[in-house]
């Protein structure tokens, strides 16, 4: 586990630590649970997804007496985790704790299924910006910028996971809105990528507020803009691309839990109480945001539903417009 999702880790805990069943009703659905809770992640462990539902888990132990334990099934970009909940029996027993990744797998169609109807969405915990980052020799600083310079030379980019993903998707977005020459180059994962920054191979990288703070704390990046619609807390003097001239413009990742389609209702709605009230007492409001995470906003099942499906639809539409293909 690296410094980074290590202290992330041991605030979540703390955070879960201090959060009081006592102030919390008590009501949960007859008969369950009776057996432990499975929360599959679709990374390995000490990362910020598998920390965020280790929190979720706790909470959910310490309300109902009842183990909520973490798997973690990386490996597929997610499509392992994601296949083994979908084939699960809709009982409240196997939840799916991933962000927008469901989504990419649909509209990618790297899963066989409707991703749509294989689940239902139970509740979003919480919501981790992007920060585009460049090299500090590289000559443009704002986005404005960015165009102006893209309009003499492509500028290159990357992100945490390669063609397809929630950042290639979304700067591809913005170069359509901003005419920008952008050219995606795939790293595997965040860390390469800002070496690639920090080394010059490349002009910029889209990281998670979490994996780019340490660079830009050194010294070793220069953050561009934030991708979120609103600041973020723990950079404040750091003006969005929204602020910067594309109103609405943002990537950022939410988790969530989602359980099989057919998990009773009772069931799901219990689960989004716990979790949502959890995820926004201010101890775990507190940690969350020293990593420039924050928690997700709150949601009933039907409005996540929603969400969701008009997001997905979205995605593919720009999928489609930008014709990429996975095999």
């Amino acid at each position: 586990m690296n410094r980074v999702t290590g202290s992330l880790a041991y605030l979540l805990t703390s955070a879960v630590l201090a959060y009081s069943a006592a102030t919390l009703a008590q009501d949960k659905p007859a008969g369950y649970p009776v057996r432990p809770i499975r929360l599959i992640v679709a990374v390995s462990p000490g990362a910020g997804a598998d920390s965020i539902a280790r929190a979720a888990a706790q909470m959910l132990t310490d309300r109902w007496g009842q183990n909520a334990v973490v798997d973690n099934r990386p490996g597929g970009s997610g499509v392992i985790a994601v296949e083994l909940v979908a084939k699960s029996a809709p009982d409240g027993y196997t939840i799916l704790s991933l962000g927008d990744t469901v989504m990419l797998l649909g509209a990618l169609k790297r899963v066989p299924f409707d991703v749509l109807k294989a689940f239902d969405p139970v509740v979003p915990t919480s919501t981790q910006p992007y920060i585009l980052i460049t090299g500090l020799n590289v000559p443009f600083k704002s986005i404005k910028e960015l165009v102006a310079y893209s309009a003499t030379q492509t500028v290159t980019y990357s992100g945490a996971t390669g063609v397809g993903s929630t950042v290639h998707l979304g700067m591809e977005r913005l170069a359509q809105l901003s005419g920008a020459k952008l050219l995606f180059v795939p790293y595997k994962g965040s860390a390469p990528a800002i070496i690639a920054v920090t080394g010059g191979e490349i002009h910029m990288a889209a990281a998670s507020s979490i994996a780019a703070s340490g660079a830009i704390r050194t010294g070793k990046v220069r953050a561009l803009a934030a991708l979120s619609l609103a600041r973020i807390p723990a950079m404040p003097d750091l003006p969005t691309v929204a602020e910067q001239g594309f109103p609405g413009f943002r990537i950022t990742n939410r988790y969530g839990l989602y359980a099989p389609a057919g998990t009773p209702r009772a069931i799901v709605t219990a689960i989004n109480r716990v979790i949502g009230d959890g995820m926004h007492t201010p101890q775990m409001t507190q940690r969350l945001q020293a990593d420039g995470s924050q928690p997700a906003e709150r949601m009933t099942p039907e409005q996540l539903k929603a969400t969701i499906a008009r997001e997905y639809a979205e995605i593919e539409q720009q999928v489609r417009q930008l014709n990429i293909k996975i095999q």
